[in-house]
């Protein structure tokens, strides 16, 4: 059994934890009473409004609702997700809490909290005493290979105060790629807001061409009544067959219209 959980616990994707039934419509109003009861009574009792935190949690709670209750956090700020160990507030440890000597702060250079710290130049130097070491580590392996181990740790100690300094960049890192990502996002909503500008006002410009052809507005045609009933139907037929030409050379104009102003 233990070791079924074991897997369960490092699976790729876990079973869901088995107090999701828990969550019914009937649990979860009777917990929002009961949070709502709470948090009247605290504020209530506490003298200075200032101090009262509506998250507290809620002691008694019935063992069918305990799983509704968020746990509380962590005292030594550490807890574990899918096989993995986070920390509530996760800073950087400094090398001498890891007992690795810190090169930069040994040298010339003053502490790292001055202002005038440089960094990239810390990096310069290191590359350079690492290139150096890596040769007298080469000339030690020619002489006498059982005095290299010296200079093996000397290489370890440069790697990790390389790293070390890599890694203080972090928060300038995350803060220039926040940066950046806004940015994309203004320009790209500048973008798609010039182009549907530029379409509304192409379709003004369709519109007012439309109104200024006068769709809608058929010719009138004349027809003269004449003394004969044939002439009369014969000037008839006429001016209709002129009439249809007129109106289909007019919607050829205005979707040719159209097509200009849209390409």
């Amino acid at each position: 059994m233990e070791e079924q959980e074991a897997v369960s616990l490092s699976s790729t994707f876990p079973n869901p934890p088995p107090f999701w039934k828990d969550f019914t419509a009937d649990k979860v109003a009777r917990y929002e009473q009961l949070r709502k009861e709470h948090d009247e009574n605290e504020a209530r009792t506490t003298a200075d409004n200032d101090t009262f935190t509506p998250q507290t949690r809620i002691r008694d709670l019935p063992e069918e609702l305990i799983t509704l209750q968020p746990p509380a956090e962590p005292a030594d700020g550490r807890w574990r997700v899918f096989g993995d160990q986070y920390m509530l507030d996760d800073k950087l440890p400094t090398l001498e809490d890891q007992g690795i000597t810190n090169l930069p702060a040994t040298g010339q250079s003053s502490a790292r909290d001055a202002k005038h710290y440089d960094r990239a130049f810390e990096l310069k130097r290191l590359a350079k005493s690492l290139l150096l070491n890596f040769l007298e580590l080469s000339g030690a392996l020619s002489r006498s290979p059982s005095h290299a181990e010296d200079k093996v740790q000397d290489l370890r100690t440069l790697f990790i105060n390389m790293h070390h300094i890599l890694n203080e960049y972090r928060p300038h890192q995350a803060r220039e790629s926040a940066i950046e990502m806004m940015q994309d996002h203004l320009y790209r909503t500048r973008n798609e807001t010039l182009s549907i500008r530029t379409q509304v006002d192409k379709a003004k410009r369709v519109l007012e061409g439309l109104g200024s052809m006068g769709v809608g507005n058929s010719p009138a045609v004349v027809v003269d009544a004449g003394d004969q009933k044939q002439a009369g139907e014969q000037k008839e037929e006429t001016a209709a067959g002129s009439g249809t030409k007129t109106a289909s050379a007019q919607e050829k104009e205005i979707w040719a219209l159209a097509d200009a102003l849209f390409t």
